[in-house]
């Protein structure tokens, strides 16, 4: 049942059930509130907003125009949104930007979010962090401006050789990202690297690609392939890599030219927090094909559901 406290001044006939509204909050007409959602004490909520299902607004929040939060956000305290990026008095755009938190993500007390950025599914904004532009799926931002720290459901960095991820021929389940074992050989001249194209690899590689003076706050990646497959080693330096099935997400640090991390098709694969020296070499089974690349992550959850009900329905003999 739907609950509105009586000193809440609400204006929208578009409540979900079971939403409850609390003291000296405010929505206007044009709002559109979800079901189960809890709309704290002193909320403002402008008429251009969408809040999705099951969403939490806590105490001192406003939902400007062009403000749509979608199912199980979470928005601490304090935390505020902006629409525009030069206000003036008495000065209004022909359309306000468009601010977008996706599924499961939160926002902590005191944010600051800049108009016009997405902020991805589960992803979590730290306190009193200004975000001026858009937070990948998972990720976990803080600071101003705020940067990558981490991703959500991950277990922390792990060293290359952790005894946790199985490396060369240790026993895999499936076609799962995994590190390999290289070859390396040292002696007093120095240390040698080598990879075996049709020994050491998955693949064949057809493309070779380096990736290097990456500043350490940004991020590669961020995407997925149709069916290139890819294997990276950090030649120097060091670099965080996330690999993300659509079921679960890892985390390697690639420090050692003699391991390299072998990504399948359909895998999410994200790079950041690159030493100032690091050299990232890619391997590719295939050439370079723009169309291969699934750059949205809510698009490549959808490709991989698809692909599963299509293998269960016996349509299809191959998930990838």
């Amino acid at each position: 049942m739907t609950f509105i406290h009586e000193q809440a001044l609400v204006e929208s006939d578009q409540i979900g059930r079971d939403t409850r509204i609390w003291a000296f909050a405010h929505v206007l007409p044009g709002a559109v509130i979800g079901s189960d959602c809890n709309i704290c004490d002193g909320v403002f909520v402008e008429n251009d907003v969408v809040v999705g299902d099951r969403v939490t607004v806590k105490i001192g929040v406003q939902l400007w125009d062009g403000v749509r939060l979608e199912d199980d956000v979470f928005v601490g305290p304090n935390a505020t949104f902006t629409n525009d990026i030069f206000p003036r008095s008495k000065a209004f755009p022909d359309q306000y930007l468009r601010t977008t938190v996706r599924e499961g993500a939160s926002i902590g007390a005191n944010a600051t979010i800049l108009p016009g950025v997405t902020i991805g599914r589960a992803a979590m904004v730290g306190a009193g962090a200004v975000v001026t532009r858009d937070v990948p799926a998972g990720a976990i931002v803080v600071g101003n401006p705020a940067r990558i720290t981490g991703y959500v459901g991950t277990a922390g960095s792990k060293p290359a050789a952790a005894p946790a991820e199985p490396i060369g021929d240790e026993p895999v389940e499936g076609d799962a990202a995994r590190l390999l074992r290289l070859t390396r050989a040292s002696d007093l001249r120095g240390s040698l690297s080598a990879v075996d194209f049709e020994g050491d690899l998955p693949f064949i590689p057809r493309r070779l690609f380096t990736v290097f003076g990456v500043p350490t706050q940004e991020v590669r990646g961020e995407h997925a392939h149709r069916e290139c497959e890819q294997v990276l080693v950090c030649v120097a330096g060091s670099v965080r890599a996330i690999v993300d099935d659509g079921t679960s997400r890892r985390e390697f640090l690639l420090d050692s030219p003699d391991v390299g991390l072998y990504m399948p098709p359909m895998t999410w694969g994200t790079q950041y927090r690159y030493s100032a020296d690091a050299v990232l070499v890619v391997l590719a089974s295939l050439p370079y094909d723009a169309s291969d690349y699934i750059r949205d992550y809510d698009s490549f959850l959808a490709m991989l559901e698809t692909a599963e009900l299509e293998v269960g329905s016996g349509r299809s003999g191959n998930a990838r």
